[in-house]
């Protein structure tokens, strides 16, 4: 488990991070109390994983047709 707070990891750092819990928890490998923890990371990995998903739809939504049928974007700020 990586000590980087969640909210500076990349997306793809954050899944590989969330895949890892996941197969430790499926193996049962872990103690009961280093599951609770690992799922409470994991949770949150989760949801970072998905904020990331969702800002780069928007940015993607934000893509638009000119006039003369050539594709550019507009400006986007997700906050």
């Amino acid at each position: 488990m990586s000590d980087t707070p969640i909210k500076d990891m990349s997306f793809e750092d954050a899944l590989s991070e969330l895949e890892q819990i996941v197969a430790r928890l499926e193996r049962g490998d872990a103690p009961l109390e280093e599951s609770i923890t690992i799922y409470q990371r994991g949770a949150k990995l989760k949801a970072h994983c998905e904020g990331k998903l969702k800002s780069a739809q928007l940015k993607v939504e934000k893509i638009v047709l000119a006039s003369d049928g050539s594709a550019g974007t507009e400006a986007f700020d997700a906050d």
